[in-house]
């Protein structure tokens, strides 16, 4: 027996809320709230989808009627009619598509620069091979030869890149705009091993620190200051070449770290040394107009470059980074020293598990820390 069909005055006048069959797959939606609204139900390999095809208030039930028909033909002919949806109303190019993902994490970069070296390796990387592209058409092969240009040239960029393309190819495809996701496996199966990676800094013996501080300074610069501030608060690069006047507490000797710029996202203290707060005092001296930062770099109101430190250990002969220094201190401490692990670190502002032991870090271990500090600056001083 057939089933009965919908009306047009009983669709406008149900208000129960439930499914309420037209035939061949194609029901009412009213929704608790009132609300109504047409879905089509497909039956494809076993599988069961759900295609909504619009609100009552705008879809006639004549026009229901034909777009689920549309939908029916579509996946007889293998077709996805939600992309075959997107594809009428138009594929956003990869420039385009970059935008939207952009826009759509927005909130969840840590900082702007996050976002605008998210944008820049694109635009410099991508976009001329594919920029203009649309989204539903670009294939594994046109990835791996954009990619294979920097892949053993500059290894950890393309990595980035191939990243960053992969999040854009799954957002379409999440949206619609795709049939299938990013095929990023393919791709970097049909690119070459990249060499293995050191995944470690290189690291000064700690037994040869005292003896670099008395060449480094030996001359007075902004990175000289910065390097020996680096060595004896055992801090990344990146925070200290970034610390303003407005984070030190001089009279106390602590300096607080903000956590829009920790690794970890979190506020870290650093107990200082009497040569740390010197080196602050002496930059205060020096400190250039205009400027909050207390190491400057070469241009008005930027600090010193993430490159500049390497190349003043290179220009002083040492095979060693500036973070190979944070590795020296943990070596100093567990090889020379009867400080805990735990309080090591926390100096070095490594992430704790336990919710419970960071609580007691934060409350028990400053002083402790302050006098490890204290002992490390000793170390390093020339004798």
């Amino acid at each position: 027996m057939r089933m009965k069909k919908l009306s047009v005055a009983a669709v406008k006048s149900e208000s129960r809320p439930g499914k309420f069959a037209d035939g061949d797959g194609l029901y009412l939606l009213v929704k608790p709230s009132g609300a109504k609204s047409w879905i089509c139900r497909v039956q494809n390999r076993g599988r069961r989808r759900d295609f909504g095809l619009g609100s009552v208030s705008i879809i006639s039930l004549s026009l229901a009627r034909e777009r689920a028909r549309e939908v029916r033909l579509q996946i007889e002919m293998g077709l996805d009619p939600v992309f075959e949806r997107k594809r009428g109303q138009g594929i956003p190019t990869f420039r385009e598509a970059t935008a939207k993902v952009l826009v759509a994490q927005r909130d969840t970069w840590r900082n702007a620069k996050h976002e605008g070296q998210w944008q820049q390796t694109l635009e410099t990387y991508a976009f001329p091979d594919i920029g203009n592209i649309q989204v539903d058409q670009i294939t594994g092969p046109m990835i791996r030869r954009l990619l294979a240009k920097i892949w053993l040239a500059k290894p950890e960029t393309a990595r980035r890149v191939r990243q960053r393309i992969g999040t854009v190819l799954d957002w379409a495809y999440a949206e619609g705009y795709r049939q299938s996701e990013a095929p990023m496996r393919a791709v970097s199966k049909g690119l070459p091993r990249q060499p293995k990676r050191d995944e470690h800094f290189a690291a000064m013996p700690y037994d040869k620190v005292a003896a670099f501080i008395v060449r480094l300074r030996q001359r007075e610069s902004f990175s000289r200051l910065a390097l020996e501030f680096v060595i004896l608060t055992a801090g990344r690069s990146g925070e200290v070449r970034g610390a303003t006047f407005d984070e030190f507490d001089l009279t106390g000797k602590l300096w607080t770290v903000p956590k829009e710029r920790m690794k970890a996202h979190r506020e870290h203290v650093v107990p200082l040394c009497d040569r740390a707060v010197a080196i602050v005092r002496r930059c205060i001296e020096l400190k250039r107009l205009g400027s909050d930062l207390v190491f400057s770099g070469t241009k008005r109101g930027n600090p010193l470059s993430d490159m500049t430190l390497t190349k003043l250990l290179k220009e002083m002969k040492e095979p060693y980074t500036a973070h190979g220094f944070r590795s020296s201190f943990r070596d100093w401490v567990s090889e020379e020293t009867s400080h805990p692990g735990d309080v090591a670190e926390a100096a070095l502002a490594h992430l704790v598990e336990s919710k419970t032991e960071a609580a007691y870090r934060r409350g028990k271990l400053l002083a402790k820390r302050r006098i490890m500090m204290e002992d490390w600056a000793r170390y390093c001083e020339p004798s």
